[in-house]
């Protein structure tokens, strides 16, 4: 330091470990940090030594020199962290040479480093032993997160945000440990919107008296989606891409104009979701509905009879399938008769990366199917088609390469409020316990308990998370036999379960009234969920005439992912997830997939593949495809060879029909070849 005595801003005093120190800052940077001892004289306490600290060592300056700077210092402050005994000492001492001082409260840990740090209510964060300002307390909480492993920038982003709001440290710890403080882990609330729709009576809808007999008695007006529908040409035939959320009724639109038009004459009726689940519970509640009016078949795979013992019939008038078992029909020249209504649920399903590219060849081929059966005759006009969704980032787009009128419905039927909260694997079972256990012991103002679905990545993980719930629960998923699914719905829809665990197959909306959803897991199998699939699972939370909100909670485990093929981590992935705008519903093809679906085209059109391909909605590279399946044996000329028909009736990827053939060839065992199957597609 110069021997000269500099002009400076503020002049810092505080105790630590028995000694005064000094702190000089200008321009609110520390110009140097000091020792200063008192000597007690006849007039009072006097400066006795001062030194500067330079790095560890000390350098002794004239006591006279403390009190220029002092005389010269803009400010003086006193820590209101110092003793009482020694802020009355610093106070005689300025007192002696007319130095006025203010005693402010400051942060001990900047005070320790030689920083000075006043704290004010408005930002002093409370550690529960004191206060300290906020940049040493989001210094804490990184220190703390540090036992945590990596967490990204975004979720300590998140957790300093909470900090700074609540300004309580001990608080935002305990998120870390698992503690629900709801306060804290909610991230935000989508407020109930609903748009204003004129409604249209359902006794001046003209339906065949069949459909609006049983209407009536239900309901005095459509619901606004379906009052969009029908002033958009629903009755008159036209095409529809309906998007709305879950709970809204848009599946009645698709129900409504189908049944009339079986009624009518005009064909019969095709309703096709994408999972066995959800079509086993499609086809019960249309028997339930529909069956004094209409015959109601199922169609979910190549067996000809279900695990029910349900046969399918093709004659019936109603056909609930899944997307595999109608193409199945097609791709091995079943006669469906003749088609008046097309309903695709969950049409989103297109932009995914293993079914999206048979879903856009099925659309094309059931409406080659469609359009050569109504070619034949003269008294009925081709098939309506009407694809639901609740989740779509491009629906202007999508409307227009369906072909379909766009019916927008952008309503929340009941506020949802959206929670992060972060677990390690182990504390995440006392978490869900606890969310559970609250939910169902609290009732609505309509008097429904509240009832949860877990969502996890996996069958195994569905049963071990329900037999840790001390509540009533079940696991619910693809791998349990039909009637054990009907059982679980059937308690669930009577409140005799506090909560269903499941995996995919409650996304795609099998209907259950729940009114919270937890994500155990932001994963399902070993990819981690897009915008949409997540948008479409939290969905399911909070029903109108059920529930007041919904509630959904993230459970995040930090610096965590579920396979090694998953490049992000879990907190990367929720607000990601969390912030992220819906994707955009596109079919994308690689070779493998261009390959599979030209080879269906072909085996149901013929010479007409070609013009299946154009109006599929992904760029589908037909003349490559071709040329591989010519080099394959899968075709000759453009009729599938036997080889073809096989691979393409068992929806079989290029290279998995040469794992088969090798199979076969080297005498494996069928059990060595499924398992060499199996094994394949975990690699993929």
């Amino acid at each position: 330091m110069s021997k000269q005595v500099p002009q400076v801003d503020a002049l810092f005093l505080h105790e630590s470990s028995g000694d005064y120190v000094a702190v000089v800052n200008r321009d609110d940077e520390r110009v140097f940090r000091a020792k200063l001892e008192l000597k007690e004289t006849n007039a009072g306490p006097r400066p006795g030594k001062f030194r500067v600290k330079r790095g560890t060592s000390e350098e002794p300056r004239s006591p006279d020199q403390f009190v220029e700077i002092a005389r010269r210092a803009n400010r003086i402050r006193i820590s209101q962290q110092t003793s009482k005994a020694a802020r009355e000492e610093l106070q005689a001492m300025l007192d002696a040479y007319q130095l006025d001082a203010k005693v402010v409260r400051t942060c001990r840990f900047c005070a320790s480093s030689g920083h000075y740090s006043p704290i004010t209510s408005d930002t002093a964060v409370d550690t529960g032993d004191e206060y300290i300002c906020p940049d040493c307390a989001k210094e804490e909480l990184e220190r703390q997160l540090s036992f945590q492993g990596n967490m990204t920038r975004e979720a300590q982003d998140r957790l300093e945000d909470l900090l700074l709001e609540v300004q309580d440290l001990e608080r935002i710890t305990n998120l870390l440990k698992g503690q629900l403080d709801p306060d804290l882990t909610k991230f935000d609330e989508i407020s109930a919107n609903v748009e204003d729709v004129e409604n249209i009576r359902v006794d001046s809808l003209s339906l065949h008296p069949g459909i609006q007999n049983l209407l009536e008695p239900r309901f005095e007006e459509l619901l606004p989606v379906q009052s969009l529908a029908v002033q958009n040409g629903l009755l008159d035939g036209e095409d529809q891409l309906v998007v709305s959320a879950t709970a809204t009724g848009k599946t009645l639109v698709g129900e409504m104009t189908g049944i009339d038009r079986v009624l009518n004459g005009e064909g019969k009726m095709l309703f096709l979701v994408p999972l066995v689940a959800l079509a086993n519970q499609k086809h019960e509640d249309f028997e339930d509905e529909y069956g004094d009016l209409v015959d109601v078949t199922i169609r979910v795979g190549a067996s000809r009879v279900r695990d029910d013992g349900h046969a399918f019939d093709p004659s019936a008038d109603v056909i609930v399938g899944t997307y595999e078992g109608v193409d199945h029909a097609l791709r091995t020249g079943r006669d469906l008769g003749d088609i008046g209504t097309v309903v695709i649920d969950e049409v989103h399903t297109l932009k995914e990366q293993d079914r999206g590219h048979r879903l856009d060849g099925l659309i094309a081929r059931l409406k080659h199917y469609c359009e050569t059966r109504a070619s034949q005759r003269t008294d009925y006009g081709g098939a309506q088609w009407v694809y639901l969704s609740a989740t779509v980032g491009n629906p202007s787009s999508l409307a227009e390469s369906l072909e379909a009128n766009l019916v927008e419905y952008e309503e929340r039927p009941v506020p949802l409020e959206r929670h992060v909260t972060f677990a390690d694997g182990k504390e995440k079972p006392d978490i869900e316990n606890k969310l559970v256990k609250r939910e169902y012991d609290t009732k609505s103002s309509q008097g429904y308990r509240g009832q949860t679905i877990i969502f996890t990545n996996s069958r195994r993980r569905c049963h071990e998370i329900s037999r840790q719930l001390e509540y009533s629960s079940a696991p619910y998923h693809a791998g349990l036999d039909y009637g054990r699914r009907k059982k679980v719905e059937r308690m669930f829809a009577d409140q005799d379960l506090a909560a269903v665990v499941t995996t995919a197959a409650l996304a795609a909306g099998v209907d259950f009234p729940a009114s919270q959803v937890i994500f155990d897991t932001l994963a399902m199998g070993i990819e981690w969920l897009s915008v949409q699939e997540f948008h479409q699972m939290l969905g399911r939370a909070g029903r109108p005439d059920y529930h007041d909100r919904g509630r959904v909670y993230v459970l995040v485990e930090p610096d965590t992912a579920y396979h090694n093929s998953m490049e992000m981590t879990e907190d990367e992935v929720a607000f990601k997830l969390l912030k992220g705008e819906m994707e955009n519903v596109q079919t994308l093809y690689d070779e493998s997939s261009a390959v599979e679906e030209t080879l269906a085209n072909i085996t149901v059109a013929g010479t007409e593949a070609k013009r299946l391909g154009d109006r599929m909605i992904g760029e589908i590279p037909t003349k490559h495809a071709l040329g591989k399946l010519l080099e394959y044996g899968f075709i000759d000329g453009l009729e599938p060879t036997d080889l073809g028909r096989v691979v393409t009736s068992h929806f079989l990827a290029p290279d998995e029909a040469f794992k088969i053939l090798d199979g076969v060839r080297k005498d494996d065992h069928p059990f060595e070849i499924v398992a060499e199957l199996e094994l394949h597609g975990e690699e993929e």
